[in-house]
């Protein structure tokens, strides 16, 4: 009985080492919500606000590890406050490209995956909305790319995948005077189908 007890945790412990190393790829789409906010270094203020992204999604792995590239639109919403109570509601519609590298933890189809890389954002479309008095203190002259930095988790069971991350902005998206310094941080929460 010991030997076999012996024998079946041997079997179970090189399947589960050989699933790690045996190289994969999966493909899918996945979509989900985010909470944005815009960091500045001066007297402004700003505050979350929530918008969306979907995309499609694809993991190369082997050996504990994967790489995770991503490609989804997102709409994302966020406003700027001065001290006199002026507001700019800011809105962005981006191509978001994430490159994640990762590990996963579990066997088979269940499992929770640690990943972190860059991601490079293309706005698509700007928007800002403001009152006249506000326009001089506020008006953005936001740039076409930027680059952020990702951390996350990640949630496998089976086809489905949940993902809660954080993006921390690396580059100045506004090069106008009055807050040349502002960056874009985000959470993001989504929900992902693999399709093989």
């Amino acid at each position: 009985m010991k030997k076999l007890c012996l024998l079946l945790i041997t079997s179970m412990v090189s399947l589960w080492a050989y699933g790690q190393t045996v190289p994969t790829f999966q493909l899918g789409l996945k979509g989900g919500l985010n909470l944005s906010k815009l960091e500045t270094s001066n007297t402004f203020s700003s505050e979350k606000k929530a918008g969306y992204y979907g995309g499609v999604w694809a993991r190369i792995g082997g050996a504990g590890f994967h790489v995770q590239p991503e490609a989804y639109l997102s709409g994302k919403h966020a406003s700027l406050k001065g001290a006199q109570g002026e507001e700019n509601k800011v809105s962005f519609t981006s191509l978001d490209v994430p490159v994640l590298i990762g590990t996963r933890f579990g066997a088979g189809s269940v499992g929770m995956r640690l990943q972190t890389g860059p991601v490079m954002t293309f706005f698509l479309d700007k928007e800002q909305k403001f009152g006249a008095a506000a326009s001089s203190v506020f008006d953005g002259d936001f740039k076409d790319k930027a680059l952020a930095w990702q951390f996350g988790l990640g949630l496998d069971l089976g086809q489905i995948s949940a993902d809660l991350r954080y993006e921390s902005g690396l580059s100045k998206i506004n090069s106008a005077g009055g807050y040349p310094t502002t960056k874009l941080n985000i959470f993001t929460l989504g929900v992902g189908f693999r399709l093989f």
